[in-house]
């Protein structure tokens, strides 16, 4: 526990003197009531009572603050999915777009906490192809219906799935070009990661070939403080292809995808397998469902403190028809 005002503990240093004014306390009878005789220690309970109920009050006054766990609030998750023809590489089995399907899959299976989740797919231009929803069918069949297509501009991805989660925004994706900047927002950037209750999950072998720079976008992401996770399927050596009667070896960006999650404050996942799959979305599925803030308890001393108080008053009154 931190106090965010600790100078304010110095109030304590009054309570050896309440203490002793105490010992010469004043009797104030209510009356018509008969006092009965007091124990030892239901003489002194209120005091020590009032005394707590003091220390909790300067307590309160110090601001305190704890690092909490906290079930997840109402958040939204927008999962964009690369499906570009270097999907189709083997080195991750069967294939790294059979892997992502799955993945995505047991992900909306069974959201964590109190989420939305939308899904982007991406290769040569981006969309939205399920808007933000609880609903587990719709979001399955929307992956199963991911079709793959030429290029790969990552970038785009990142873009129009943060447009998902800023719709009133404004965020003009059909304006960003290959090799355009995406434009940043004229309100003050938020720090990166801020944002407990929007997230962007990326699965994608990280080879750009067309669209914004997805390190431009991850810094837009970032000033809204968006965290994009980033999953890479794929491994250092890369797996081949078969395009119209060749064989191409698609290589695994594996840096740009760290570059994206370093950016936004996030991490960053290598999917080389199904149980390593499984692991990093059972890891995703924590930290979104719970977290971790630095949260002020205040309220929590002062009602305390109050309870204390009140306690003290009624047992002083019940016990020797006086209030101490």
């Amino acid at each position: 526990m931190k106090l965010l005002w600790p100078q304010a503990l110095i109030a304590l240093a009054a309570l050896p003197i309440l203490a002793a004014l105490y010992l010469r306390r004043p009797v104030v009878r209510m009356p018509g009531i008969v006092a009965a005789r007091p124990s030892h220690w239901r003489r002194h309970l209120p005091a020590a009572l009032y005394a707590a109920a003091l220390i909790l009050a300067v307590l309160a006054t110090a601001r305190p603050t704890a690092l909490i766990t906290l079930p997840s609030a109402s958040r939204t998750i927008i999962l964009a999915i690369d499906v570009s023809l270097s999907m189709r590489a083997s080195d991750v089995q069967p294939s790294r777009i059979a892997a992502a399907q799955a993945a995505a899959r047991e992900f909306v299976r069974d959201p964590p906490g109190d989420v939305k989740i939308g899904i982007v797919s991406f290769a040569g231009t981006a969309a939205l192809v399920q808007q933000p929803t609880r609903e587990r069918d719709e979001l399955i069949a929307a992956i199963d219906r991911l079709q793959l297509d030429r290029h790969t501009a990552i970038g785009s991805g990142i873009i129009v799935a943060l447009a998902a989660l800023y719709p009133k925004e404004g965020i003009d994706v059909e304006s960003f070009g290959p090799g355009t900047r995406p434009r940043r927002s004229e309100a003050r950037p938020a720090p990166p990661g801020s944002n407990a209750n929007a997230a962007i999950i990326l699965l994608t072998d990280g080879r750009r070939t067309i669209g914004p720079d997805p390190l431009e976008a991850a810094r837009l992401a970032a000033d809204h403080g968006v965290r994009v996770y980033t999953v890479g399927f794929g491994n250092a050596q890369g797996g081949p292809v078969a395009f119209e009667g060749y064989s191409i070896y698609m290589m695994f960006d594996e840096e740009t995808l760290k570059s994206i999650a370093q950016l936004t404050n996030a991490e960053y996942f290598n999917a080389t397998s199904g149980t390593e799959l499984k692991k990093i979305y059972d890891s995703l599925t924590t930290k979104f469902a719970l977290q971790r803030e630095e949260t002020e308890l205040t309220a929590f001393f002062a009602a305390a403190a109050a309870a204390l108080l009140v306690l003290g008053a009624g047992l002083s009154a019940a016990w020797f028809s006086r209030i101490l």
